[in-house]
């Protein structure tokens, strides 16, 4: 199996990512905390600074005695080098903790994959249940070249493929909040299933008109693929003091964080998910 590498979770999308971000020159910080994001991807962030990323954006930089200055990018392929790598801003709000490409503040959240039904539909404990080989079920999908979320690997993995619908995580970006459609289907009844990132899924779940239920994807005992991954902010590797500032007023606003987390229905699990 390809080795995947996490780099946006605000989008699910996993992309194996081989170059290192050259390490350049300390430079000082600007007045301004410089934020690159995407335009359209709620819950996580938008150019009307709804998502819980913006309020977190504007939370730090209150606490750093600062304002908020955005680069807007579509998260897509390429998005990290031609956002912090290339200069354009310094911070990017919701990374894997892992994440090689930048510094990383102590992780903010860790949340997990889930699977979303209707309340009325099935119930699925695991990517063992059975029930997953007898109903249609939507997966996220990077691209076609195999590289993909861990959960359309676990259950390709199993042979469950022919009952799969793919849906992309990139999407229709003339469309509000393009990885939304997953969730939307499940409401529908175009799925019986979605395995969804867990901040996704709980954001639009509670907006559609059919009650939806969440699960958390346990982890399969054959897989050695994460399903959980510790988020955290990440920092242009040009700017280690910036990474500390920022470290500390995550930990000075914890309770606040937490709260602005609680708000957005971000599903949170412990380090032994």
């Amino acid at each position: 199996m390809r080795k995947i590498v996490p780099i946006l979770i605000g989008t699910c999308c996993l992309i194996a990512c081989d170059s290192r971000e050259a390490i350049r020159t300390v430079a000082s910080p600007t007045r301004e905390l410089r934020v690159c994001a995407d335009p359209n991807n709620l819950p996580f962030s938008n150019s009307n600074r709804e998502g819980f990323e913006n309020r977190l954006a504007d939370l730090v930089a209150s606490e750093l005695g600062t304002s908020v200055k955005y680069t807007w990018w579509a998260q897509r392929r390429g998005f990290v080098r031609n956002t912090i790598s290339s200069g354009a801003c310094d911070v990017l709000m919701g990374v894997p903790t892992r994440f090689e490409r930048t510094l990383v503040t102590r992780p903010y959240y860790r949340s997990t994959y889930v699977f979303v039904t209707r309340r009325d539909g099935p119930r699925v404990r695991s990517l063992d249940d059975g029930v997953l080989r007898r109903v249609r079920v939507g997966v996220q999908l990077i691209g076609d070249d195999g590289v993909n979320s861990p959960p359309a690997h676990a259950l390709a993995a199993r042979h469950i493929i022919r009952n799969v619908v793919g849906y992309p995580v990139y999407g229709n970006y003339v469309e509000p909040n393009p990885p939304a459609r997953i969730i939307e289907a499940v409401a529908r009844g175009d799925i019986a299933v979605a395995v969804a990132w867990g901040p996704l899924a709980g954001y639009f779940a509670p907006r559609q008109q059919a009650p939806l239920s969440l699960t958390p994807v346990a982890p399969p005992a054959d897989a050695d693929l994460p399903f959980a991954f510790d988020i955290s902010v990440g920092v242009a590797r040009r700017a280690p003091a910036l990474r500390d500032q920022i470290d500390a007023a995550l930990q000075r606003r914890r309770a606040d964080v937490d709260r602005l987390l609680d708000e957005y229905h971000v599903p949170r699990v412990d380090r032994d998910h």
